[in-house]
C-alpha cells in the first residue's frame, strides 16, 4: 500500500498528493517533535530521513490521522464556500456604510438597511458626486450577487442537511441552527474516531495553549487550531443557547463566576462544552434534554461531566471519559 507522508505537523485537513493515493482510509505522518528534530538536523537528507522513520515505524510512534471521504471532503469545502461568500458580502456592505459615512448620509434605522425597502431608499439616494454614485451602484451590485451566490450554496447544503441525520440530532440543541449542525458534523465526520470529549475541544482548537514545567503552568489563550468556520459558528450559537436553555446558561454562570471581566472567557467556555455535547450526541445517538435539576444546581455532578448530554445520567456522563 503507498503511504504519504507529511513534511512537518499533521493536519487532519491535508489530503495526499496523488490522487491514486485517496482509497486509503488512514495516513501516517511525522510526529509533531520529530519534525521539528529533523528541521533542526544539519545533516538532513532522505536517507536519513527515511532511517527516522523507518525507527518511528519500528516503534509504533507514528499516529495516523483520519482522512473523510469524497462526499464528506466537498461538504467541508461547501461550507467553507459559504463562510468565504460571507465574508466577502460582509466586506462590501462595510464599504457601503463607510460611503455613506463619508457622504455625510446617516442611514435610518429602520427599515434596516440591508432590507428591501433599505436597499431601495439606498438606490435612490442622491450622493453628492458622480464617483459616489457610481461606486455606490458597483457595491450594491456586488452586494446583490452574493446574495444570489449565498442562496445557491445554501440550497445545496439544505439538501444535504436533509439527508443527514445527525444535522437533525445537533439541531435539538436550542439555539444550535442547521449552518451550525451541518458544520460540526461534517468536521466531526466520525465521533467514534475520538478516544474521550477533551480531543474534540483540542481538534476544534477551543482548548487554552500550556506551557508548563515542574511546578509552573501557564496558560494562554486558545490554541485556533482546526476550521475556524466551526469555532465562529458554534460562538455564534453558544450566544442563542446560554438565551433558551437553562442548562447552558447555568455552565455560562458557573464558568463567569460573577465576574463581568470573564463574560468572553466563559463565551469560550460554553463553546467548548457545546462541542463536547454535539460530539457526546452523535456519539451516543441522543438527542438534546434539558435538566432543570443540573441548571438549577452548580454542584459537582454537573462539573464533574460537562461532556456529557445534559439531561444523561453520571455514569453514561463518564463515556467521554474513558
Amino acid at each position: 500500500m503507498p503511504s504519504y507522508v507529511a513534511p512537518g505537523r499533521a493536519d487532519p485537513h491535508d489530503l495526499p498528493k496523488n490522487p491514486a493515493e485517496r482509497h486509503i482510509s488512514h495516513l501516517t505522518t511525522q510526529d509533531r517533535l520529530c519534525a521539528a528534530a529533523h528541521n533542526r538536523s544539519k545533516s538532513k537528507n532522505d536517507r536519513n530521513d527515511a532511517e527516522r522513520l523507518a525507527k518511528l515505524l519500528y516503534l509504533g510512534e507514528t499516529p495516523t490521522v483520519h482522512v473523510p471521504s469524497l462526499d464528506v471532503r466537498t461538504w467541508r469545502e461547501l461550507i467553507n464556500c459559504r463562510s468565504q461568500v460571507i465574508a466577502k458580502r460582509t466586506r462590501a456592505k462595510n464599504a457601503l456604510r463607510a460611503l455613506l459615512r463619508g457622504a455625510g448620509v446617516v442611514p435610518p434605522r429602520s427599515p434596516g438597511l440591508w432590507t428591501k425597502k433599505g436597499l431601495a431608499w439606498l438606490r435612490q439616494l442622491e450622493l453628492p458626486t458622480s464617483s459616489q454614485q457610481l461606486r455606490r451602484d458597483l457595491l450594491l451590485e456586488e452586494v446583490e450577487a452574493l446574495n444570489r451566490q449565498v442562496r445557491r450554496i445554501e440550497q445545496e447544503l439544505n439538501r444535504r442537511a436533509q439527508q443527514t441525520p445527525a444535522v437533525a440530532r445537533l439541531r435539538t440543541i436550542p439555539g444550535v441552527g442547521i449552518r451550525t449542525a451541518e458544520a460540526v458534523a461534517a468536521f466531526i465526520d466520525d465521533p467514534h474516531r475520538f478516544p474521550n470529549a477533551k480531543a474534540v475541544g483540542s481538534y476544534f482548537g477551543l482548548v487554552p495553549s500550556q506551557d508548563q514545567s515542574g511546578d509552573k503552568n501557564r496558560l494562554g489563550h486558545i490554541t485556533r487550531e482546526g476550521a475556524p468556520v466551526v469555532r465562529q459558528l458554534v460562538a455564534e450559537a453558544a450566544w442563542q443557547a446560554l438565551r433558551r436553555s437553562p442548562t447552558v446558561r447555568a455552565y455560562f454562570e458557573r464558568a463567569q463566576r460573577e465576574d463581568p471581566q470573564r463574560k468572553k472567557i466563559a463565551l469560550v467556555a460554553t463553546a467548548h462544552y457545546l462541542v463536547r455535547v454535539m460530539w457526546a450526541l452523535l456519539k451516543r445517538g441522543t438527542v438534546w434534554q434539558e435538566n432543570p435539576a443540573l441548571a438549577k444546581s452548580s454542584g459537582s455532578a454537573a462539573r464533574g461531566c460537562p461532556e456529557a448530554a445534559p439531561g444523561e445520567g453520571a455514569t453514561k456522563g463518564q463515556e467521554g471519559n474513558e
